[in-house]
């Protein structure tokens, strides 16, 4: 089973490194989008992709590029890397992504949609409830939803054997893992037909054998994100202080903070406020005080990286 056709709905963060590394492996990518403003936000990410993708390969056909640091194998395999065919790729990708505002135009031949919007319930279910009357019989339909579960949605798409969640790291062509998890509903063929895709699209498809919320990355990376937040809700210590404790103590390129800017904190602030209700006395991170501290940056417009301003400006 052949995917070409691509659509992801939502050009987000996300949702436009998704859209860019498909049209970069050669598939007709189309992003839908709800608004001209989701437009005219939308267009400079995949400008800023384009400029990322020509940067990383001009490093990666340089001595040091070799090296696991800066190698990107979503680009490409170190045994056929060719700059010139890479760029050329990039190129192609650019130019062909197509912005499309109308939904039933935007998947009239689609093989497979891709859902990236904000994790947000009752937007994804009027999401899915606009799609279904529109899909063509043959298309997949995939949530990258962070931390919500398939199932939760299956019987608003029209199509639950069809329907199943495809989870991406952020710094897609970096980060090239796709987690590919059904719902109880979801046929083995379909299940099959996205793992292959994902790997099409130069991704290392892992499967997720088992429905849970997180999937394998965010089930380990939500709680780090939860503790470092807390520690500063509740004044223990500042947000370059912490990450510094992070990096230092671990190795890792990034700490909490600097991937809250980099993941968006939109999509943060929607993933705390699930856990808000939680009673106190079960709840062993202060939610409310990350909620009210993560919706006055958004009121005040530090939306992390995309925004030129989080906890850290950029």
């Amino acid at each position: 089973m052949k995917l070409q056709n691509v659509v992801v709905a939502g050009g987000g963060v996300l949702g436009s490194q998704i859209a860019f590394q498909a049209a970069y492996c050669g598939f007709d990518v189309t992003i839908w989008l709800r608004s001209e403003g989701s437009i005219t936000r939308t267009k400079p990410k995949l400008a800023q992709l384009k400029e990322t993708y020509i940067d990383t390969i001009e490093k990666m056909a340089t001595p040091e590029g070799k090296t696991a640091a800066v190698w990107a194998m979503g680009i490409a395999d170190a045994d056929t890397f060719d700059k010139a065919k890479c760029i050329e790729s990039v190129e192609k990708a650019f130019n062909g992504i197509k912005l499309e505002l109308d939904i039933e135009k935007a998947v009239k031949d689609a093989d497979i949609v891709i859902e990236s919007m904000a994790e947000n319930v009752d937007d994804k279910i009027a999401f899915y409830k606009k799609l279904a009357p529109y899909l063509p019989e043959k298309t997949i339909v995939v949530t990258n939803s962070s931390t919500l579960l398939p199932s939760k949605f299956a019987k608003y798409t029209g199509r639950a054997e069809k329907y199943l969640s495809l989870h991406f790291a952020n710094s897609i062509w970096k980060n090239n893992t796709a987690e590919i998890m059904s719902q109880s509903k979801t046929d083995k063929k379909y299940f099959g037909a996205v793992m292959d895709f994902a790997k099409d699209i130069r991704m290392i498809a892992l499967p997720v054998l088992k429905e849970k919320s997180g999937y394998l990355l965010n089930s380990m990376l939500v709680p780090l994100l939860f503790s470092a937040m807390d520690l500063y809700v509740n004044g223990i210590s500042d947000p370059e202080s912490i990450d510094t404790a992070w990096v230092r103590g671990t190795g890792s390129p990034k700490g909490p903070f600097r991937i809250l800017d980099t993941v968006g904190i939109t999509t943060a602030y929607n993933i705390v406020k699930m856990y808000v209700k939680i009673p106190s006395f079960l709840a062993p991170y202060n939610f409310k005080g990350m909620e009210k501290m993560l919706k006055a940056m958004i009121e005040s417009g530090k939306l992390g990286m995309s925004s030129g301003e989080g906890f850290y400006k950029y």
